[in-house]
């Protein structure tokens, strides 16, 4: 049965095309313009994640995307005092917390709020007091919902990645997981979102769970507007979600 009492909204995940200006040091392709086009398209939310070695969206981006993004943007970043800091000069309307290696690739999981219970509790305090939604970056686990309804957190996203990379067969006990802990979030009163390695196929049986209000996606539309057009690209996935 589905939890969801209104429309399922979109969060562009701008990074990839910042990574594409990075790859040349050039002043474009420009994640700003981006950010408008996906906007433009219908996206309901603008993504972006400020890493600590700035390997694709810089400070500059940030401040700007603030000024000019016209539905909400949410900045994932590390539990550090530096994103701190950032967050609370910059005041993007979400914050979302995730763990971070220097040597991966992407996000390679979830945020470990359990072990980290009291450290989390104290760092989303000034910025839950500055009128900014929180969320927590999470495996599919009730143990992490709790944990981040625990320390006062808005919100959780759930990480799909094992979902998306696993093979045909675990698909189904991953799907299950993210159900249970999606239940879990809408019962303790959490928004819930879903973010990682999500596509345009294989997000459709994590839709179709009914639990997720929000989902964050961007390396498959950044890819795919590559040869159809951001304003098509987004709009597709979001004809996915409805």
């Amino acid at each position: 049965m589905s939890h969801l009492s209104s429309a399922v909204r979109l969060g562009v995940n701008v990074d990839h095309v910042a990574t594409l200006r990075q790859a040349r040091g050039t002043r474009y392709p420009d994640p700003v313009t981006a950010a408008a086009m996906a906007e433009l398209a219908g996206a309901d939310q603008i993504t972006i994640h400020l890493r600590e070695d700035r390997r694709h969206i810089q400070d500059r981006d940030v401040r700007i995307l603030r000024e000019t993004v016209q539905t909400r943007l949410n900045l994932e970043m590390a539990a550090t005092a530096e994103m701190a800091r950032i967050a609370l000069e910059t005041l993007p309307h979400m914050v979302t917390l995730v763990p971070e290696k220097r040597e991966e690739q992407t996000t390679e999981g979830g945020l470990d709020v359990v072990r980290a219970q009291a450290m989390l509790a104290d760092y989303i305090a000034p910025l839950r007091d500055a009128g900014i939604v929180v969320s927590m970056f999470i495996d599919p686990d009730v143990q992490q919902v709790q944990a981040s309804r625990d320390i006062g957190a808005d919100s959780v996203e759930l990480h799909t990645g094992d979902y998306c990379e696993a093979p045909e067969s675990e698909r189904e006990a991953l799907l299950g997981a993210l159900l249970t802990a999606g239940e879990c979030g809408h019962d303790l009163g959490l928004i819930v979102a879903a973010g990682h390695g999500l596509d345009y196929k294989n997000i459709l049986p994590v839709v179709e769970l009914g639990v997720f209000e929000e989902f964050n996606i961007g390396h498959s539309i950044v890819a795919r507007a590559v040869f159809v057009g951001f304003d098509r690209a987004v709009g597709e996935m979001i004809a996915l979600l409805v």
